[in-house]
């Protein structure tokens, strides 16, 4: 790369295609078994939205999707997967039930959501409604995602698809709407006369519902009628996609926890500090991004007093007052990179710092350490980009806790963290917080962050040559 700084726009174009965000690396399969609960793929958000005819689903999906702009969403139509008709079916179309279950070519839906949720990149059919029969030249690529949604009136009908599903949505709308919605449906997009939608509505559309898509409405976790007009459920249910997209499994495990939420001009900054071909300059000034994120919110960790101010106007302005006994200790050589952030943030702040010799995975023997003289009536921050094995930062927090420091006065701030290191720091300290930017996958047999971003400090500080 140039020694100019990457445009982060020419990173989100270049990752159009297949996302992996670190907890889907491929190279997870060859990384230790022992964490394996920890480890796994984080698996896509899997939502259903079921109703009858022209309830207003794709309204209802289209919402949820620009609400959740800062993820990747891929949507899949059930109408996809109509069966094509043969000629016999041709010649009778009028008397063909597309709102049968069997209308509905299931088993490659159900392929196609398993290569998504697996990660793959799939080709949903193109199906062609004057027709009557699949596209054969074209297809919709679609790629893997954060969230999938799959949308038709018999989503829930079969439980082999309902079992994929995270949440399920049923559009519950008054039966006249959707009787009026089709009729202008079908007339405009569909080139068929409003005689033929009638007949075809009471002969196979309003028993197929009452016999089929009705009775699935029992399956729904979120029932909301007036479909798209209910902007209050829409916010509510992207409100919960939103946390469960942003919980990584270990956080459920241990509330001590916190990852900051991703978007993508967080994973464009990762993308850019993982490239191994990035120039020194970059991986500094995007390291320095990514660092004072995560020094932002781990500020926001520590206790607060209610503060009133009067504002040039005469007013009074009732806010908080920041924490004064704070202060910062980096574990050297990596942690010094993120003194800088912490400076920017608290004026005049004091920094300590913990020299300890990484012996391979051991990290036991303490060399150097600087620390504050009433370091124990402060909350302290300590700075570690990389989490790795946790042995070195135990050993920081044990001295931590030696001078004085309540464990639960301790914020342990770094960029990317392996499972394993959580497990180790929060098994031996509960009451201390973790804050990180990202969890990785695993270590590997080098005891090295997988699929990490190398020797931090060499790369930060350019003695990596």
């Amino acid at each position: 790369m140039s020694g100019e700084t990457t445009s982060i726009d020419y990173v989100m174009e270049k990752a159009s295609g297949p996302h992996f965000s670190g907890l889907r690396s491929p190279t997870a399969a060859a990384c230790s078994s022992a964490f394996a609960d920890g480890n796994a793929p984080r698996q896509p958000f899997v939502i259903g939205v079921s109703g009858g005819t022209a309830s207003g689903k794709t309204t209802v999906c289209d919402m949820i999707i620009q609400q959740l702009h800062d993820h990747r969403v891929v949507l899949v139509n059930q109408d996809s997967f109509y069966r094509g008709l043969n000629t016999e079916e041709l010649k009778r179309v009028h008397e063909y039930n597309f709102d049968h279950p069997d209308a509905f070519d299931t088993e490659q839906l159900l392929d196609c959501v398993q290569k998504l949720k697996s990660g793959q990149t799939v080709q949903l059919p193109i199906y062609d409604f004057k027709q009557h029969r699949r596209s054969s030249d074209s297809f919709r690529q679609v790629n893997a995602s954060d969230v999938i949604i799959l949308e038709g009136i018999l989503v829930f009908h079969d439980q082999r698809v309902r079992n994929h599903m995270n949440m399920k949505i049923f559009v519950d709308t008054d039966a006249d709407v959707r009787l009026a919605r089709r009729i202008r449906r079908d007339t405009v997009e569909r080139g068929r006369d409003v005689n033929s939608v009638l007949e075809q509505y009471a002969k196979f559309v309003k028993p197929a519902f009452d016999d089929f898509v009705l009775p699935s409405k029992k399956y729904a976790d979120v029932i909301i009628p007036r479909g798209g007009d209910n902007h209050v459920a829409i916010d509510l249910i992207v409100q919960h996609i939103r946390t469960k997209l942003g919980e990584h499994d270990l956080c459920k495990i241990y509330p001590n926890v916190y990852v900051i939420q991703s978007t993508f001009q967080i994973r464009g900054m990762h993308t850019l500090i993982r490239d191994r071909d990035i120039s020194k300059h970059d991986f500094v000034f995007y390291s320095d991004r990514l660092i004072r994120l995560v020094v932002e919110h781990g500020l926001g960790h520590l206790p607060f007093t209610e503060k009133q101010v009067v504002t040039p106007t005469a007013s009074i302005y009732t806010g908080v007052d920041f924490c004064k006994k704070l202060c910062g200790v980096s574990i050297i050589r990596s942690g010094e990179s993120m003194e800088n952030a912490l400076r920017a943030c608290c004026k005049g702040i004091k920094i300590g710092k913990i020299l300890i010799h990484r012996d391979g995975d051991d990290g036991k023997q303490l060399i150097y350490e600087k620390l504050p003289k009433d370091i124990a009536e402060r909350h302290v921050l300590l700075l570690d980009p990389v989490l790795g094995t946790g042995n070195s930062a135990s050993h920081a927090i044990e001295l931590l806790l030696r001078k004085g420091v309540p464990e639960s006065h301790i914020i342990f701030l770094n960029l990317i963290s392996a499972p394993e290191g959580i497990h180790c720091v929060c098994k031996r300290f509960p009451s201390l917080k973790i804050v990180t930017s990202e969890i990785d996958v695993a270590l590997n047999e080098e005891f090295r962050v997988v699929p990490g971003m190398g020797e931090f400090g060499d790369r930060y500080f350019g003695t990596d040559d």
